[in-house]
């Protein structure tokens, strides 16, 4: 029986981007250069498939320092960054660091010093409990950053002197939403100072609207992407708001509902900046067992973005 017709406009960009290249081409450096274990203090990104791709090459993947029994092995910190407590413990216990931390998230961690250094409160825009957020706000003392998460954070915000304020945000926000946020601290504090360019990372911004893109033409969004990935349930978010009603965050082909996945016509696939490729290829592969699959791809624009490995691992290459 001939099996119907499906379109599934593919989102570009989508998937990794430079940071999450960065920190997984770390890990698999360090381990050719050292061998395994090497550790890797929380995910190295949020993606199940790629965690447990290192760790079968030799990564052993801890929540803490004190977890690793070997201190002369290299251990790397993830791609979301860390408090300022986490390498000075390391360099306590006289570890070898190697810091896979975004360096765009960097940015915003010496933004927030900078404002601090010069007396300013600072605010930060993001999720409570997110690695980054901790990894941000553990980079000044406590208290010295307030965290909101909303308009009515903003609008139900005590600062101490508004002449002397600023705020950060979390790399991988709502790119919508955040600006609701900023507008709201701006109407109550007008001499708030911003980052001289927005925090929201490129590859964040970029996917975002490569899903508004595609929203108001397809009947059904399918984001390749983990359940802890900011990035992804954004993406979740905006084909909702869009013109998508019907958006899923899915891991593997294997999670797809049939039952739920007939009559389809036109559907939407794009990836979180963590998730790779085949991952998307495999839900591809999935709906061509279904249906008469033409893959139309949707590109936004063209990203040619990528960041140097740590010193440490270029010149141990070099020397190799």
């Amino acid at each position: 029986m001939a099996k119907p017709p499906l379109t599934i406009l593919l989102a570009a960009p989508r998937g990794f981007c430079a940071g999450v290249v960065r920190a997984i081409d770390i890990v698999e450096r360090a381990l050719v250069l050292y061998g395994a274990p090497v550790y890797v203090r929380h995910e190295i990104v949020h993606n199940k498939f790629v965690v447990d791709s290192l760790r079968a090459k030799g990564a052993v993947f801890v929540e803490e320092l004190d977890e690793i029994p070997d201190v002369t092995r290299p251990v790397v910190f993830s791609a979301h960054g860390v408090p300022k407590s986490v390498p000075a413990a390391a360099t306590a216990r006289h570890m070898f660091q190697l810091d896979a931390t975004c360096p765009l998230v960097t940015k915003v961690h010496m933004e927030a010093q900078r404002h601090h250094a010069e007396g300013f409160e600072i605010i930060l825009i993001g999720h409570k409990g997110h690695p980054e957020v901790i990894g941000t706000m553990g980079q000044l003392p406590e208290g010295a950053v307030r965290l909101i998460e909303t308009v009515a954070d903003a609008d139900h915000l005590a600062v101490r002197d508004p002449r002397k304020l600023a705020y950060v945000t979390q790399t991988t926000l709502s790119v919508d939403d955040t600006r609701d946020v900023i507008a709201a601290l701006q109407r109550r504090f007008p001499d708030i100072r911003g980052p001289y360019k927005e925090d929201i990372c490129y590859a964040t911004t970029n996917r975002q609207e490569a899903v508004k893109a595609i929203a108001t033409r397809i009947e059904l969004l399918l984001v390749v992407g983990a359940p802890n990935s900011s990035n992804s349930r954004r993406l979740v978010e905006v084909g909702e708001r869009h013109g998508t009603p019907r958006s899923l965050l899915v891991q593997r082909a294997e999670e797809l509902d049939w039952g739920s996945l007939q009559g389809l016509s036109v559907i939407g696939v794009t990836a979180g900046a963590s998730a790779p490729e085949l991952l998307v290829n495999e839900i591809v592969d999935a709906f061509r067992s279904h249906y008469d699959v033409t893959v139309e791809t949707v590109s936004l624009r063209e990203e040619n973005v990528a960041f140097k490995l740590p010193r440490e691992l270029r010149e141990a290459s070099a020397s190799a």
